[in-house]
This record gives structure tokens, sequence and C-alpha cells, in this order.
């Protein structure tokens, strides 16, 4: 009896063996991608998918088009969303941590950062993932032809800020004013030895039209206050939740704002500037004034409403005056004249009488 149950215990394992592999090899392939997606925040798109979302790319004719490059702090807390969770936790993982798996993936092209800033999307530019890696000192494995990099060791919390280019325009042929995001590049911030100075190191970029798609995939969560997941990272840069510092401008020179400026308060004045003429163009566009002719009027009408106030009062002032005059003229009491009484003919009668008697005597 022993050994026909241990017999049993042997077929009923074989058979047990022979089922676990003979599923096909697509299936056994599905199942690796799966528990891979489980570990990586990997989207893959089909061609179906990307047709629901298409690409709003900028008009190619417009009346007028003005491109400026931002820096977005992700210390500050309006572009917190970018930054946290700084370590993946399951499908949850931040800007950086999504773009870095899908460039290994291959779903993504980096695109190189030159030295004048400039990005340039040609096929002469394209950033492999192995330079990518080898150039910044991330530690990888390679298993059967594919990277691999183990969620401690994805640089997230060393990626501080961002460069994007923004592009404003005016399209005609719709009457409408847009502004989109075209390239965005993640800035590494390190530190040298013994603790040293931080150093930026501009990591690559990446065009926006290519990655929208992806971007729409994930969720992020955009208030402290309240911890859904709300808004897509798509969303964000379209709604334009960000907010960043203008540190350049597309113009012939080619030069950024610091190098065209003495100090860090003539920067300053320089981004005010430029936000200003942004700000006055959309908001004067169906306007046939010029800009220095609305600020007049603006002005005009401030002063015309000071002096109408002044003149309001000036006349409450007035009309008080003579009221308080009115009440004290009339609160002043009249003496009445006193009438003197004329003498009765009685008595002067009496005393002509009365005269003449003592003369008698």
């Amino acid at each position: 009896m022993q050994y026909i149950s241990r017999i049993l215990i042997i077929a009923a394992v074989a058979l047990f063996a022979q089922t676990a592999n003979s599923q096909p090899p697509a299936r056994q392939g599905n199942n690796q991608k799966g528990k891979k997606a489980e570990t990586t925040a990997v989207v893959e798109l089909t061609e179906r998918a990307k047709s629901q979302y298409p690409v709003t790319q900028t008009p190619q004719e417009v009346a007028w088009k003005r491109e400026i490059y931002r820096s977005l702090n992700l210390e500050n807390e309006k572009n917190a969303s970018l930054y946290y969770p700084v370590e993946q936790t399951g499908n949850n993982c931040n800007l950086f941590t999504f773009l870095f798996n899908n460039i290994l993936k291959g779903s993504i092209t980096a695109y190189k950062y030159n030295l004048d800033g400039v990005e340039q999307f040609t096929e002469e530019n394209k950033m492999s993932p192995i330079d990518l890696l080898d150039n910044y000192r991330i530690y990888y494995e390679e298993k059967d032809g594919e990277l691999s990099v183990g969620k401690s060791d994805i640089p997230s919390a060393e990626v501080l800020s961002y460069y994007i280019k923004e592009s404003h325009y005016y399209d005609q042929r719709t009457g409408t004013y847009g502004k989109r995001v075209t390239a965005i590049c993640p800035v590494l911030h390190r530190s040298g030895e013994f603790g040293s100075e931080v150093t930026k190191y501009p990591m690559f970029w990446l065009n926006y039209d290519e990655i929208s798609p992806l971007l729409t995939q994930q969720l992020v969560m955009t208030s402290s206050l309240n911890n859904v997941m709300s808004m897509t990272l798509d969303d964000y840069f379209k709604k334009g939740h960000y907010d960043g510092e203008i540190y350049k401008t597309v113009n012939m020179r080619n030069q950024a704002i610091a190098q065209y400026c003495k100090d860090s308060a003539a920067v300053k004045l320089e981004q005010e500037k430029i936000e200003q003429e942004l700000k006055d163009f959309r908001t004067n566009l169906w306007n046939t004034k010029t800009v220095a002719e609305i600020r007049q009027d603006s002005i005009n009408a401030a002063l015309a409403a000071a002096n109408d106030t002044v003149d309001a009062k000036s006349e409450k002032v007035v009309k008080k005056e003579k009221t308080t005059s009115r009440t004290a003229q009339s609160s002043v009491k009249k003496t009445p004249a006193v009438k003197k009484e004329k003498p009765s003919s009685n008595s002067s009668n009496n005393a002509v009488r009365a005269s003449v008697r003592r003369e008698r005597r």
C-alpha cells in the first residue's frame, strides 16, 4: 500500500507541473508584464487609446507668438504635486519616477540638453537609456537585455526643479489666445564632495507632444486638504497649476535674462516686465488703443475719481456749516421792545387845575 500511495503522489506532482508549464508563451509574457507593471510606473498605450487623447499642437501659422522658459521650484507648495511621493508606493509616484521608468522601457524618448539650453528634438540628439544612467551615475542591472533600476536607486529625491518651455500665441483663424507647454527638462540638484555647494544638472529634454498621451494616465494629488488623486499630469500642465519664474525668452541673441541683466534686482524687474507684457497683450487683444494709452486712461480715471471724492467731501462740509449757522441764528431769542405809556388826559387836567388853585390863594 505504501508503494502504491507513493506512486500516486509522484503522478499527481508530475501532472501539476505539466499543467503549470502548458501555458502558451503569449500568456506567460502577459503575466510577466503584469508583474513588472506592479513594480514600475510604466504605461503602454494602444493605438485606440492614443486616438482618444489627441495632442493639441501649436498652430503653424499664427499672427503672434512668444516662447518663454520657466524654472519650477519643487519646494514651492504649488509645485509639490510633481515631487511627492518621493519614492514610488504602489501605482503612486512623482513625475520624475514616471518619466524615468517609461524612458527605460522605451515608451518615451529623451533628448540631450545642449550647452545653449535650446531643445532640439532631432534624431542626432536622441539619448539612449544607458547613456542616461552612465552620465548621472545611476546604479542599474541588465538582465536578458533589459535594464532595471531599483526604487531606491532612482534619483527622484534629487530632482528638485524642472525647466519648462511655454508657447503663448494668438491664432487669427479662430480668434483665440492660447498657452501650452511644449518641452520639459528635469534638473538634478547634487552637492559636491564634503557637502560643498549644490550644483544643478539639467538632465534631458522631453517633447511634451510625445509624452502627453502618457501623462493622461497618471493621477496626482493637488491639495494637502483633499487627498484624492483628482487630476492627471496632463491636466496639471495644460491648466497651468504650476508656478515658475521666467529665466529666458526666445530672442535673436539667445541670451538668458541673467546674461543681460547686471544684478538680481535687475533680473527681478525684467521678469515682472515680461509677465506684464504677456498680461497686457492678452487683456488688450481686441482693444484698438495702445498699452500706453490704456494706462494713461486708467490714471486719468483714478484722478477723476479722487477729485470727485474731494469735491463731494467739500460740499458736505459747506452744507454742514450752513446748517450749523442757521440753527445758531434760530436759537437766539429776540428781546421785546418796551412801550412807554402816554399820560392820560385826566391826569393833565388835574395838574392844570391844581396850579390854578394855588395861584388864586
